[in-house]
């Protein structure tokens, strides 16, 4: 029997899985006592630390009473669940990690279902029990009933449910009893979740992963389904399409602690990494070099939104990236389809631009932020949903959107939802907030959430969830204000953006250098209008008393990459550079918007 554990830690976003395998780890004593760790070790680009999200799973593992155990931690955003689908196939059991107030959220019920679906074995731990307000048995109710309702085994649903913090550090079998320590949990992967199949027989490993090294290029990350993989070893490797490429393995690596360990052999059931193979795809299967068999290929969700990616073409272009060329955005773009299997690229008529489809606006947003910091300029469109033809009717896809919002503004809420053709299903008190669940249609949540927030302070909870395919849903209505556009190229000065403010609120201070089309504000009329922030004040020798006031400006309003997304019309482009974000109409004169802008009339 082999002593190998591999498991996946799956939850909503927030619920707490980067937190607890930090403490796993800790518990595990994977380092030595004086050193400096930090929170969310897993967590480790800058964009993750950033936004306090995981965007990419991550496999560590830990050894505890002699028993190996493989941990894969995967985000919890529904944007990113082509990468939950893909790493699920690793392990043979699920950490489903639940809120104890918030219970099981869209997210929850996305990766349980894939778990579910694959026969994985789950643990249930909900966790943050310290938290005022929180109600772990009736979130231990609601886990059963979903886990019901997606039709769970009897096996399944004989599952083992663990209460605890993962902040401070404790897990117990029962909440009101608190311990001291993380073993309890520990236990019931090792009791619980079944050991890794020794499967004999020729050689298969699904790579489901992978990495990059500058020394050796790209590395293949996979569990080895079957036989035993050695260095050295001659392997076909299997393409998704069925072709059959040759090639040798140079070196083998396992999983240990926060790094990998080189070693000769793999049997199966472990997760291991390995160098030396050359031009595979995520979803090729390595086989053995006489008889080779295919795994089943993995099938991923298909994207439900598009943008227009293009070269940066403003009066700016060139000045803060160093990489604009559309040659160089192109090759970024596949290289990124390479690893990022939800994503797709497509070419358009124009050699410079391309259509790149993706799962919502968070996974779009995460791959134009990493372009800007890897030094690339470019300028994105109008976020687009996908709409498919169903015996011959238009179909767009519907999302499931739960709102938690305080009482006294639920109404706002549900007039502004219902306006973009949501309908609402369920309005239910929890704790001191209202929970409301809609359906509404995925081109209505795009610019919903900053109305969202706005309407109620900032005090709303959202999240939302792809559900399927229905018929379209009509005219939803878009931004209702036109914006101020700038005239001509210059430096803005606080005395045109002082006389103006009557007429809208700027997006840019004083000081900026703009160009003529760029947006400098919001109007606040619904048509656009072209304004001078250049002009200086006349100076004059004479003063006179009042005149001189000095001027008074409000702040301008600042944009997120995934507000600025959500903001524009299908007329307008952002522009991303290295150091700055602008948005802009794609016709940059007034004579041009004119005559081409009949176009984006529909």
């Amino acid at each position: 029997m082999q002593k190998i554990r591999n498991i996946a830690i799956i939850a909503h976003v927030d619920h707490g899985k980067t937190t607890t395998v930090d403490k796993i780890l800790h518990a595990c004593s994977i380092f030595r006592d004086n050193e400096q760790t930090g929170d969310l070790i897993l967590d480790n680009n800058d964009l993750e630390r950033e936004r306090g999200i995981t965007i990419v799973s991550k496999n560590v593992s830990v050894k505890y009473k002699d028993v190996k155990i493989n941990i894969i931690d995967t985000p919890g955003h529904a944007d990113f669940g082509g990468e939950v689908e893909r790493v699920l196939k690793m392990a043979d059991g699920v950490l489903l990690l639940c809120d104890a107030f918030e219970g099981a959220m869209p997210q929850t019920r996305f990766v349980t279902q894939k778990a579910l679906a694959l026969g994985l074995k789950p643990i249930v731990v909900v966790n943050k029990v310290d938290k005022e307000n929180c109600r772990p048995e009736e979130v231990y109710e609601q886990i059963f009933e979903l886990f019901f309702n997606l039709e769970a085994t009897e096996e399944q649903l004989d599952f083992p449910v663990i209460y605890g913090s993962s902040k401070n550090g404790w897990m117990s079998t029962d909440y009101k009893q608190p311990t001291d320590n993380f073993f309890p949990l520990l236990d019931a992967i090792v009791e619980h979740i079944p050991a890794a199949p020794v499967n004999d027989g020729t050689l298969q490993m699904q790579i489901t992963s992978l990495d990059y090294s500058s020394f050796v290029g790209r590395i293949a990350i996979g569990r080895v389904h079957r036989g035993v993989i050695k260095e050295n070893q001659p392997v076909t490797l299997i393409k998704r399409d069925g072709k059959l490429v040759k090639s040798r393995v140079k070196e083998l690596y396992t999983f240990e602690g926060l790094g990998k360990v080189r070693t000769t052999e793999v049997k199966s059931g472990d997760i291991c990494a390995v160098v030396g193979i050359d031009g595979f795809d995520i979803g090729d299967t390595i086989a053995d070099f006489e008889a080779p068999e295919q795994l089943p290929v993995i099938s991923i969700d298909e994207p439900t939104m598009n943008m227009l990616f293009t070269i940066n073409n403003s009066p700016f272009f060139g000045k803060e990236g160093k990489l604009v060329t559309s040659q160089r955005i192109k090759d970024r773009l596949m290289k990124e389809m390479e690893k990022n299997l939800a994503l797709k690229v497509v070419e358009t008529a124009s050699p410079d631009s391309w259509l790149v489809y993706g799962r919502g606006i968070l996974h779009l947003s995460v791959l134009i932020e990493t372009m800007r910091r890897e030094g690339y300029e470019l300028q994105v469109g109008q976020p687009q949903v996908i709409v498919k033809e169903v015996d011959g009717k238009k179909h767009e896809p519907i999302e499931t959107l739960i709102v938690d919002v305080p009482g006294e503004v639920a109404g706002k809420v549900i007039e502004l939802v219902t306006q973009r053709k949501g309908e609402l299903l369920i309005m239910e008190p929890k704790g001191d907030l209202q929970h409301l669940e809609f359906e509404i249609p995925a081109r209505g949540i795009i610019g919903l959430r900053n109305n969202v927030l706005t309407a109620t302070a900032g005090e709303a909870i959202m999240a939302h969830r792809f559900k399927a395919y229905e018929p379209w849903k009509g005219t939803i209505p878009g931004r209702l204000n036109g914006v101020l556009i700038s005239m001509e190229k210059g430096m803005t000065t606080a005395y045109s953006i002082d006389k103006l403010q009557d007429r809208g609120r700027f997006f840019v201070d004083p000081g900026v250098d703009v160009y003529e089309g760029q947006i400098m504000g919001e109007h606040i009329r619904d048509n656009d209008l072209v304004v001078n922030v250049v002009k200086g004040k006349a100076l004059t020798n004479m003063r006179a008393s009042g005149t001189d006031d000095n001027t008074r400006i409000a702040p301008a309003i600042k944009f997120s990459l995934e507000e600025a997304m959500e903001y524009i019309q299908a007329d307008e482009y952002i522009e991303v550079t290295p150091a700055s974000m602008r948005l802009r109409k794609i016709y940059l004169t007034e004579q041009e918007r004119k005559v081409k802008g009949k176009q984006f009339q529909s």
